[in-house]
């Protein structure tokens, strides 16, 4: 492009340069102070958790005869449990535990409704209906009962952590696998992936160069808010005593001690600190989706 000046001579001038649609969501995502602000108190959680035995350094499991119950103070910043553990070390490593369960157990059910949504959407016909009975088949479970059966039947095989995501992860991959299914119903239908396959392109890689990359923006919004609800299952069955090994700290762990009158009215430094830090995470999980969900709405520009 060219403009003429005043001295007739010519001044190239670049033409603006277009941005990419992932270019485009990052600088939208970068604009929302909610979700920004949100995604900092998240990455804090996590920084602070998982580097727990770097910041404190009292024991996690030691029962502490004279300690009991104590009020916060200098020594113990939270204070201290009925059984004379520190909370504020707690808290930490509970935080590893239920960020841990909430991420692996997203991880397994998003791959596993991809693949399963993926390969009933784009072949259709007999095998789609096969995989999506047995999707109803999975969704028609009392998802309450059925963690807490198969976890206690499976308790003292394996170690109890993985039994919980084992278990909770294999009953909650049918919804993603649905709603990614109708994305690729829709997108295979497309002039691309009709060219796609004309030239020759195997089903495996039609799915994962061409309709995969199109269907990213949902998966990853769905990612976001099943992170949140695994740590609320996890929190749920932990408060009730079928999650986590009470051995084992966790944010569930702690709210349990809620269950009793005299910690819920007298002691409330007990209960508190895992229930500020369940709620507080939740919510900024949630607004980091709402700014996913705005940022890669292409239809959402301000």
């Amino acid at each position: 492009m060219e403009i003429m000046t005043d001295k007739n001579s010519a001044v190239n001038i670049k033409p603006p340069k277009s941005m990419s649609p992932w270019a485009i969501a990052r600088r939208k995502f970068i604009r929302n102070k909610l979700a920004m602000i949100s995604l900092c108190f998240l990455v804090f959680v996590c920084f602070v958790s998982f580097l727990a035995p770097y910041i404190t350094t009292h024991d996690i499991t030691r029962i502490n005869m004279g300690s009991f119950s104590l009020e916060p103070s200098s020594e113990h910043w939270l204070g201290t449990d009925k059984n004379g553990r520190d909370v504020f070390t707690r808290l930490l490593y509970g935080g590893r535990i239920s960020l841990f369960i909430g991420l692996a157990c997203t991880a397994f059910v998003i791959v596993t409704g991809t693949i399963i949504g993926s390969i009933a959407g784009y072949f259709g016909g007999t095998i789609d209906n096969l995989l999506m009975r047995f999707t109803d088949f999975v969704l028609t479970f009392p998802f309450l009962v059925f963690v807490i059966v198969l976890n206690a039947i499976l308790q003292n095989k394996v170690s109890g952590v993985w039994v919980l995501i084992m278990v909770i992860s294999g009953l909650s991959w049918g919804g993603v696998a649905r709603i990614v299914r109708s994305k690729i119903l829709a997108e295979k239908e497309n002039e691309y992936v009709l060219a796609a396959i004309s030239i020759g392109c195997s089903p495996f890689k039609v799915i994962i160069k061409h309709l995969l990359p199109n269907v990213l923006s949902t998966i990853i919004v769905q990612a976001t808010i099943l992170f949140a609800s695994m740590i609320v299952a996890e929190t749920g069955l932990s408060f009730l005593g079928f999650g986590v090994p009470s051995e084992t700290p966790s944010w569930g762990n702690m709210l349990s001690f809620a269950n009793e009158p005299d910690v819920l009215q007298d002691k409330p430094w007990i209960w508190i600190p895992p229930a500020l830090a369940v709620t507080l995470t939740i919510l900024s999980i949630n607004f980091i989706g709402e700014g996913l969900k705005d940022a890669l709405n292409p239809k959402s520009y301000r």
